[in-house]
């Protein structure tokens, strides 16, 4: 970016400061608030699943700067102080080749303060700062749900849309076929501490083009193992001969009103299939079986995410009865896109 970012002249008075490493306790819960409210008003979460356990992993470790993380924090200058904006920054491995894990950012305005041009400031902070050109490091940012603030913000600043990544759903799952597998292949449920190791390495095969899944490590895994939506019995492997060639782990959003869920949804969380045992039908399979899993737990609506360009995943779904439903965008500053 070669201009200044532009400043919004009825901006209300806020102090932004970036800092470097992990968010302390009460950042952390401040950060919390700021995100619950802008998912009420929006319907989608401002943060991406790895971007919340870098920030939790990090303020429990005690990393410190450590942490592969820079935060702009915008606070209220008058009055009781409040985070009404934050932008936070997850450092990749710092290369810039395609297959690289780039420096990812995202946004939030708290909804009541929106339409003030804090959003201008927090980006002119990191795009100026931890996501500037001279840094020479690969540079993301993720915009969740079609959000209008979010497409005039990249021009603004010279990035555009690099992917789309959508969200469709199945409300009908009692439609769906009955899962079929090879006679040799049987699946059965995830043993914490015995599968551990071996998932890693066969989702590692799996999605070694993938630029987020792909990447995940051990300390990963147990974060998520950690959750209070974690459930061995919904994390479903494929074995022959006692060999792992796949798996579907599904996940449970439980009811939330206030988060605009009148039930629970279900959610294709991550189906993977090892690249030895793939064109035997096993994907689709194992798509089917969590379907059922989750069918069985009384949950009609079932939601997943996948890449707009995955063409052979689209259409599979689209078969199985899912449709479009949102879609999140990255953008990319145009001189890496």
């Amino acid at each position: 970016m070669s201009a200044a970012p532009p400043t919004a002249e009825d901006s209300p008075e806020t102090d932004v400061e970036i800092l470097r490493g992990a968010p302390t306790g009460e950042q952390l819960d401040a950060l919390a608030d700021l995100a619950r409210s802008a998912e009420q008003a929006d319907g989608n979460p401002p943060f991406s699943e790895q971007t919340l356990v870098e920030m939790h992993q990090a303020a429990e470790t005690g990393a410190g700067e450590d942490a592969p993380l820079h935060i702009a924090y915008a606070w209220t200058r008058d009055g009781e102080r409040l985070l009404v904006g934050a932008g936070v920054v997850v450092r990749g491995d710092g290369g810039h080749s395609e297959d690289a894990t780039p420096d990812v950012m995202e946004l939030v305005v708290r909804p009541s303060f929106r339409q003030h041009g804090i959003g201008t400031q927090l980006a002119g902070a990191l795009v100026g700062g931890p996501l500037s050109p001279e840094t020479g490091r690969l540079r993301r940012a993720w915009a969740h749900g079609e959000h209008d603030a979010a497409q005039p913000l990249s021009t603004r600043f010279g990035w555009s849309p690099v992917r789309a990544l959508w969200r469709m759903r199945l409300t009908s799952p009692e439609d769906v076929p009955e899962a079929r597998l090879p006679e040799t292949v049987t699946i059965r449920a995830f043993e914490p501490g015995r599968d551990d190791e071996d998932w890693l390495m066969a989702n590692a095969a799996a999605f070694a083009d993938h630029p987020e899944q792909g990447h995940l490590t051990m300390e990963d895994l147990h974060s998520r193992m950690s959750e209070d939506w974690f459930d061995p019995a919904g994390f479903l492997l494929a074995e022959e001969a006692g060999e792992l060639l796949g798996f579907h782990w599904t996940k449970v959003h439980p009811r939330d009103p206030s988060e605009g869920r009148d039930e629970a949804l279900g959610e294709v969380y991550v189906v993977g299939v090892v690249p030895e045992a793939q064109g035997r039908g096993l994907g689709k399979a194992l798509t089917l079986a969590g379907i059922e899993h989750l069918h069985r737990q009384g949950l009609r609506a079932v939601m997943l995410y996948v890449d707009a360009d995955n063409t052979s995943a689209v259409e599979l779904y689209r078969r199985l009865g899912f449709t479009r439903w949102d879609v999140d965008i990255m953008y990319a500053p145009e001189s890496d896109a």
